[in-house]
């Protein structure tokens, strides 16, 4: 069995103002985008050709907005899962942070054949 594309533990995924889960899965594999609970289950998924994605201008360094089959997803992803709650809010954002969600970005451009 091979590895996935892109894989991401301890993801917080928001429709908008819901939260569906606080420490769910983005997965990329064969092709396809993969959204999970924290259980596994699956939340939504689609081909990576259908899917758009960025970071608006809005959103944090650790943000990424998904359309997944017409339907925006908000995905907080953090660098080794969840913070635990231990970055202090007055503190300025770590660079560090947004890894994740560029690597995310830059996985699901791969997959899809776009540069």
């Amino acid at each position: 069995m091979q590895e996935p594309e892109f894989s991401a533990r301890g993801v917080e995924i928001n429709r908008w103002l819901r939260s569906l889960t606080r420490a769910g899965e983005v997965r990329i594999e064969d092709g396809r985008l993969a959204l999970l609970t924290s259980y596994g289950s699956e939340i939504d998924s689609a081909p990576v050709t259908a899917v758009r994605a960025g970071r608006p201008w809005f959103a944090g360094p650790d943000e990424a907005v998904a359309t997944v089959n017409g339907t925006r997803y908000r995905l907080t992803l953090h660098k080794n899962g969840r913070d635990g709650g231990t970055a202090d809010p007055g503190e300025p954002r770590d660079p560090e942070k947004s890894e994740e969600s560029g690597r995310f970005l830059a996985a699901l451009k791969r997959a899809a054949g776009r540069r």
